[in-house]
């Protein structure tokens, strides 16, 4: 009973020195300064943990379709690149000022996969990472910049961003323009030689799209 009530008094101290902290304002919320390891932590595991359990009834349909490839390709290239960069570009206004930064989409998954290690794995096989992509389109991302865009797209235009990032960390700056220059309403046929010169390049590579 005495080990109860001595647990009980530690849990409402630690909830009055909780609401101390929040109600001081001493917690540095500018955004050019870091979190704490603790903060930092905390929040990286709600959202991780949090995005596992949404995206596990998602079923990933085809994405090797060359039309998704280049509808998406111009829809990234017109809403992402500012935040997510693209090949040949390392940082913008948006990067060097936002906290948490937002990752770069077009580094190569080996780069990735170094970036994965040091925050303590990655996002598991293609589908898992696809279908994760395609939940943070959708829905975005509370307190990060990263918006909701399923209240302006469509479940099949949000699978062509994704069907593109899956392919993006492959491609070249010159395969990236001629992909993301072409109207996603052209007739297919008609792309066929970007489709044969840069989208064909990617599957060449041993690295598979992937992102944080």
């Amino acid at each position: 009973m005495k080990t109860v009530k001595t647990l009980l008094v530690v849990a409402v101290l630690g909830g009055l020195a909780g609401l101390g902290v929040l109600y001081s304002g001493l917690y540095p919320m500018g955004a050019d300064v870091p979190h704490n390891r603790l903060t930092y932590w905390a929040l990286e595991t709600l959202r991780e943990r949090s995005i596992a359990r949404a995206i596990r009834d998602i079923e990933v349909p085809p994405l090797d379709d060359s039309g998704l490839l280049l509808a998406g390709g111009e829809d990234y290239n017109e809403m992402c690149t500012d935040c997510h960069l693209k090949p040949g570009k390392t940082e913008s206004e948006f990067t060097l000022g936002l906290y948490p930064q937002p990752p770069n989409l077009s580094m190569s998954a080996e780069a990735h996969h170094h970036a994965e290690a040091a925050e303590g794995g990655g996002h598991g096989d293609p589908k898992t990472s696809a279908a994760r992509q395609f939940w943070i389109i959708k829905h975005g991302i509370k307190a990060s910049g990263m918006a909701a865009f399923g209240a302006t797209h469509d479940d099949g235009r949000i699978w062509a961003m994704v069907a593109f990032l899956q392919k993006l960390p492959a491609l070249t700056p010159a395969q990236y323009q001629i992909l993301t220059a072409r109207s996603a309403a052209e007739p297919l046929e008609d792309a066929a030689p970007a489709e044969s010169s840069a989208a064909g390049a990617p599957e060449e590579s041993s690295h598979e799209g992937h992102t944080h």
